[in-house]
This record gives structure tokens, C-alpha cells and sequence, in this order.
């Protein structure tokens, strides 16, 4: 019984595994396969946008419906960590390339450092002609 328990308990975790040991380049080009970048912008809406998630060490990917924002910090990137809560502090309804984000670790609650934003380069599926 135990056996039989810690053998689905290895198969339900495989996958989540699997896609951690993915370098922050694959787990990047999965996310935005089938998509088209668009001309870098310096400030996006947060009040539109619906989620963000880390790559680490690379950028930070905001979700705004169905388009993808990729944020490559001008610094501080290669502290990322995808179990980081990022903080942001702005002025008004936009995140800029101007501003910063701090990162406090999950476990702790203790702050680990900041990123400085860059652009951010939108990313969308192509349209298909009707």
C-alpha cells in the first residue's frame, strides 16, 4: 500500500520536475511558441494586466489577455528566481522600464534584492486571414 503510494506520488510530481530542470532559454521559448514579437514599448497598463511570471535569471513575462510582455531587466536579472513574490512600487496605472521591482523570497519573507525593468517587447499570435 505505502509502495503504491509513493509510486503515484513520483508519477503525479514527474511532470512538474521535468519542467524545472527545463533551462530558463526552453522554458522561455515554450511560453512564447507560435508567437510574434512586436515592437519593444516602455510602459504597459496594470490595471489590464492579469498575471506575471518569472524566468530565472532571464526576465519577468506579464500577461495582458492574450498577449505576452517579456521584461529582460536591464539589471539584476541573473537574481530572478521563479519562487521570488515580486513587489512593485509605481506612480499612476503603468509599470515603466523606469521602474523597479524588488524581490522577497517566499520561504523567508525576507527581501533578496531588485531588478531595474527594460523594455518590454510584446509578443502575439498571428493573426489568420478569414
Amino acid at each position: 500500500m505505502i509502495r503504491n503510494l509513493l509510486i503515484a506520488a513520483v508519477v503525479i510530481a514527474t511532470p512538474a520536475l521535468a519542467a524545472k530542470r527545463d533551462t530558463p532559454d526552453v522554458q522561455l521559448s515554450k511560453l512564447l511558441a507560435g508567437r510574434v514579437a512586436g515592437k519593444p514599448v516602455n510602459c504597459i497598463s496594470l490595471p489590464r494586466t492579469q498575471s506575471s511570471q518569472i524566468i530565472d535569471h532571464t526576465a519577468i513575462v506579464y500577461r495582458d489577455g492574450s498577449r505576452l510582455y517579456v521584461n529582460v531587466p536591464r539589471s539584476g536579472a541573473e537574481t530572478l528566481d521563479d519562487d521570488d513574490i515580486l513587489v512593485t512600487r509605481t506612480f499612476g496605472t503603468q509599470l515603466c522600464s523606469i521602474d523597479t521591482v524588488h524581490l522577497i523570497d517566499r520561504t523567508s519573507r525576507f527581501p533578496r534584492g531588485f531588478v531595474a525593468l527594460g523594455q518590454f517587447v510584446p509578443y502575439e499570435r498571428p493573426k489568420t486571414a478569414k
